[in-house]
């Protein structure tokens, strides 16, 4: 089962629950999706709340209250500078599971594991894979401590 986060074209928000990405393709063409505000059938895939938070043993770890602030870009200096300071929030605030994130990506999207933000490392094939079950997940250049310096 995967569940994807929707919207209209009045923006109303909702998830849908699918048996795999293909089979949302497939009623989204064939006009079985609507908005359940609405009726509208001017469906689209919205992305997934993302939570940057230090994993804990709270059963709902804290959402942040404010946005995460990068730094201006003015050049290649400015933009390393932003790469650096997005890395290292990524660094402090993501769990780092190794060459198990497929697997534990996995347990968290299916809701048997705790959410929190994780990283790792995944071939390609299993980073597709994920995104097939439509498991939002992004690749970044692997950095540990110290690299940025």
């Amino acid at each position: 089962m995967i569940i994807f986060d929707l919207a209209c074209q009045h923006d109303h928000q909702f998830e849908g629950w699918f048996q795999s990405r293909e089979d949302f393709d497939s009623q989204l063409a064939s006009g079985l999706i609507s908005c359940p505000h609405c009726g509208s059938l001017d469906i689209r895939r919205v992305p997934s709340t993302v939570h940057l938070g230090r994993s804990g043993t709270q059963a709902d770890p804290p959402r942040r209250e404010s946005p995460v602030v990068v730094p201006a870009v003015d050049g290649r200096a400015g933009a390393l500078q932003a790469f650096r300071h997005m890395t290292e929030l990524l660094l402090a605030n993501c769990e780092d599971v190794g060459a198990d994130f497929a697997e534990e990506a996995r347990r968290i999207h299916y809701v048997e594991a705790p959410e929190r933000s994780i990283r790792g490392v995944a071939t390609a094939e299993e980073y597709a894979e994920l995104l097939d079950e439509g498991i939002e997940v992004f690749r970044v250049q692997r950095v540990k401590p110290g690299d940025l310096h």
